[in-house]
């Protein structure tokens, strides 16, 4: 079915709309939660919550790009389960390993006074990403979005697992200047 046919379902409030986006989205959505979360139940239940998001938000919300805003519901709603567990234990897992590579170009959160506003600066990243080439592009955004793991993206650019951590580290260090140069504190 198609997006705007599902987002009508939304709409007109019937419950084949969430069934059509379980069908059309459910598997990329799978995807990402269980991407950050360890155990299926988990995943299965963000998946689940997914769902009802968009029902409660539609209307008056219209999304632009279904998959877009499934995705983006589903990958908040996972990385807030995810730091709920790990607020009870703590471990070395992907997310974790992602987050922590970004931290460096990213605003220092102890110095508000310095930083530009969120939306600023999302907007200085989506620009930035923007100038850079489609495959790099790709690369930061499946691995910093998406939480794929070195190896799958190794394997999906056809390249060494050096070489994506390579390109990656590049990225960032060019992501950092950029946001420097703007006047972003990181």
């Amino acid at each position: 079915m198609e997006d705007g046919k599902i987002i009508e379902l939304y709409w007109a409030r019937s419950q084949q709309a969430i069934a059509e986006s379980e069908k059309k989205y459910g598997p990329y959505c799978h995807t990402i939660a269980r991407r950050i979360l360890e155990r299926e139940e988990d995943a299965e239940e963000c998946v689940n919550d997914t769902w009802l998001r968009a029902w409660n938000v539609m209307p008056p919300q219209r999304p632009g790009i279904l998959s877009a805003f499934f995705g983006k519901v589903t990958r908040n709603l996972s990385l807030d389960r995810w730091r709920r567990l790990r607020a009870a234990k703590r471990g070395g897992s992907q997310v974790e390993i992602a987050l922590h590579e970004l931290e460096d170009c990213l605003p220092d959160r102890r110095r508000p006074d310095e930083n530009l506003e969120a939306g600023e600066t999302a907007a200085m990243i989506s620009a930035f990403l923007r100038r850079q080439p489609r495959e790099d592009r790709a690369l930061f955004v499946r691995r910093y979005f998406h939480l794929e793991p070195l190896n799958e993206l190794a394997e999906r650019f056809g390249m060494s697992v050096g070489q994506v951590k390579s390109r990656l580290h590049r990225m960032r260090g060019r992501l950092r200047e950029e946001l420097e140069r703007q006047g972003v504190a990181v």
